[in-house]
């Protein structure tokens, strides 16, 4: 039967209902209020747990067993393994031997290290994944693969539908570097040390069951407490949680493509030119190359003033890492560590502070961080005339990346996407995004290897780039600069099967991304 659509507010047609529930149509920026209370779990009883606190198993089985595990369940991970992780992958494994169908699979971000999940959508053990999806993963799923419509959130939205009760965990599998027998879990320590594992707790907080998994079982109290352990119903403890080289980096290295430099070079010049960059500034970078170039720029221009930013926002890298050691900023406020550096100052400096995104991105919570901060520099995969901007299919229409935190940090003061005009002969900036990811009023400023576009929006900076000498055009000339150099790409065909819907940051659906019809020969 035809799921029933509706102009949004930003005047993309979405359905009404996804997987047979109701869907909330985008409403604009701040139009949406919630109703209603917070979802709780249900209470538990520590009649049905060991008066000892020892909640081990004998394996991921037991526990999956012991928590009832069945058909239509929905299963939640976090990502802080990232491409090394182990655990992921075998709770389908374990499900499908089970003869389990139906799952639906709630991960706050994928890695091509779960493409054998493929194997489990294709056997009905997965009916659809609401979380991100790259590579092989994301072609499968726009070319129709999946069974369930798949539904892809922030950070902070997926907290939002944690929290709101959109989606309500059966069980949720927690990956820690360190726990004790009573379920307190760290990110530090052991051979999988990943700094982090903020992105686990509203799952902790609100899943029906919770099972942590641990390579590394230490004394109780295993502190600091990142999960607690009275939300825990069992630990399993495994050989290997993960492949600790493919869990964070042995280093993140700034990029040496000459254009992605002068980017760098533009930005941050942008930046002190238009005063945004000053003393007690607040940031957030990425861990790409350009962004990591970003920040050795910017740190050197708060080194030669004398300034001090007053916090930086992480994912943390050594380059922020530098910035903290070196007094030039206050503290790091960490939602995940990138590199081994990063790794090393979360266990041994307490102004680098682990910060889930529980704190950080939830819009429906009372004040949000991403609206504190003065920088934020983000990257996508396109953005249009309206500045509006995309970060999960490129313009060929395939699925080839979450949205991690992007929606919410535009929320920020100053939104900089630092962009190259083209992506392997293909304009970035486009007459109309594939997919509407955020609108165009939240995004500030683009800046290319060729010129600056500010969004007409923001006459502050108009006002305060003149006579700077930086290169400033209009989007527009950017968009007829790139078209001169590689032409117009021809637009991707889709059929009408929704694949994928876009939620915003408030819960409200702002796109959807339709089955590519793939053309023959």
């Amino acid at each position: 039967m035809a799921v029933k659509t509706v102009m949004n507010a930003a005047g993309r047609k979405v359905p009404l209902a996804i997987n047979g529930q109701p869907a909330i149509p985008f409403r604009g920026v701040g139009k949406h209020r919630p109703s209603g209370v917070k979802y709780s779990p249900p209470i538990p009883t520590c009649a049905d747990f060991p008066s000892d606190g020892n909640k081990v198993v004998g394996s991921l089985e037991d526990a999956l067993r012991k928590c009832g595990l069945k058909s239509g369940m929905t299963i939640s991970t976090h990502h802080h393994l990232r491409d090394g992780d182990l655990i992921s992958n075998r709770i389908f494994e374990i499900a499908s031997g089970m003869g389990v169908k139906d799952l639906v699979w709630f991960p706050s971000a994928s890695f091509p290290c779960n493409d054998p999940v493929i194997r489990y959508l294709s056997d009905g053990t997965i009916n659809r994944i609401e979380g991100s999806m790259n590579g092989p993963l994301g072609r499968f799923v726009s070319e129709g693969g999946m069974k369930g419509t798949a539904v892809l959130r922030s950070h902070g939205g997926r907290v939002q539908a944690i929290q709101d009760g959109e989606v309500k965990i059966d069980i949720a599998v927690l990956a820690a570097p360190s726990a004790d027998a009573f379920g307190n879990a760290r990110g530090t320590g052991g051979s999988s040390s990943c700094g982090v594992i903020g992105y686990g707790k509203p799952d902790s907080m609100y899943a029906t069951k919770v099972i942590v998994v641990t390579d590394n079982l230490v004394d109780f109290p295993c502190c600091p407490m990142e999960i607690e352990g009275n939300y825990v119903d069992c630990v399993v403890v495994v050989d290997k949680i993960g492949v600790p080289e493919k869990i964070v980096s042995g280093t993140t290295e700034i990029t040496k493509s000459p254009d992605r430099i002068l980017i760098a070079e533009l930005t941050a010049s942008f930046l002190e030119k238009t005063g945004i960059l000053q003393d007690g500034v607040t940031m957030q970078a990425g861990a790409g190359g350009t962004s990591l170039a970003i920040a050795v720029f910017v740190h050197e221009i708060l080194k030669r003033n004398g300034w001090k930013s007053k916090f930086g926002f992480g994912g943390s890298t050594k380059y922020m890492v530098k910035m903290l050691e070196e007094g030039q900023m206050g503290c790091i406020l960490d939602a995940q560590a990138f590199d081994l550096d990063a790794v090393r100052s979360v266990e041994t400096n307490p102004c680098h502070i682990p910060y889930p995104v529980f704190n950080a991105y939830n819009y429906h919570s009372k004040g949000n961080l991403t609206s504190m901060m003065d920088i934020m520099i983000l990257g996508a995969t396109e953005v249009d005339l309206g500045f509006n901007g995309n970060v999960v299919t490129h313009s060929d229409g395939y699925l080839l990346h979450g949205i991690g935190g992007w929606q919410n940090c535009l929320h920020a003061r100053n939104v900089i996407l630092p962009l190259p005009l083209f992506r392997d002969r293909i304009p970035v900036i486009v007459d109309e995004v594939t997919t509407l990811c955020g609108p165009g009023e939240l995004i500030d400023v683009i800046i290319t290897e060729r010129s600056i576009a500010i969004n007409p929006l923001r006459k502050d900076l108009v006002r305060r780039v003149k006579g700077s000498g930086l290169p400033i055009v209009t989007i527009r000339e950017l968009k007829e600069e790139a078209e001169r150099i590689c032409g117009r790409p021809e637009k991707p065909e889709f059929d009408d099967r929704i694949v994928a819907a876009i939620k915003w940051v408030d819960g409200t659906v702002i796109d959807v991304v339709r089955k590519l019809k793939i053309q023959k020969g």
